[in-house]
Parts: C-alpha cells; structure tokens; sequence
C-alpha cells in the first residue's frame, strides 16, 4: 500500500510547489544562520535563477498529472478474481473504501481548505507514472 501515500502525493506535488518559496529547487546561497539577518535583497540573492525555477515548476506539472487511464482503488480493468472467496474479499474491500471516502467528504465539508488526495476515489489502481 506504499503506492497508496505516494501517488496522490505526486499528484499534490504541484498544488504546493507551483508558489516556489515554498519549496525551492535549489538555493543560490546557503540559508541565514542567524534569525533577523535576512533582507529583502538576500531573499533575491538565494532564491534560484527564474529558467531553474520554470524547469523544477515544468517537472513536478508533469509528474502531477492525473493518469488519462486512471482506475479508482478497487476497481479492476479486467476480470482477474472469479473465485467466489476473493469476490467476497473484494466487495468487503470495496464497502470500507466507500466508508473512508465518506468520512474525508464528511470531513472536507468542515474544512476550509479541504484535502482530498487520499480519498479512495482519487487513489489511483496501479502505478501509472
């Protein structure tokens, strides 16, 4: 289930690096080692390059597209499970996904800025990057 964590974080990735000072790609100078040094022009001076910045923005876009053939968890392309106890396992697997997809939409409903991207309707099947 390691996919589970990493691919909709891939698919985040975007939403937090697209304001670079969130993350920078690379740092022109090392970090201030004293609190209260920093200056405006220091802050330019370390930020990187704009072309560095537009390649590192390029990539994590790329990276965060979401699959054009993207399967929700549980859902499977092909009839690989016709056995009737795998079946059986398979709809219980089903039903707690709808559960857990319940609760982060009950859940964003209160949220000012709702997080989504572990909602099982939006955890991609496989791995598709």
């Amino acid at each position: 289930m390691a996919w589970g964590v990493t691919l909709p974080s891939l698919v985040a990735q975007f939403d937090f690096y697209a304001w670079m000072p969130n993350a920078p790609s690379t740092m022109r100078k090392p970090p201030p080692t004293a609190k209260g040094t920093t200056t405006y022009q220091s802050i330019l001076e370390t930020l990187p390059a704009i072309n560095t910045t537009a390649t590192a923005m390029v990539t994590v876009n790329l990276l965060s597209k979401e699959p054009l053939d993207q399967r929700p968890l549980g859902q499977y392309k092909n009839k690989s499970f016709v056995e009737d106890v795998p079946k059986k396992y398979i709809e219980q697997f089903k039903e707690k996904l709808s559960e857990i997809s319940q609760q982060i939409k009950q859940r964003n409903k209160t949220k000012k800025l709702t997080y989504h991207y572990l909602d099982p309707e939006a955890v991609e099947c496989s791995v598709s990057i």
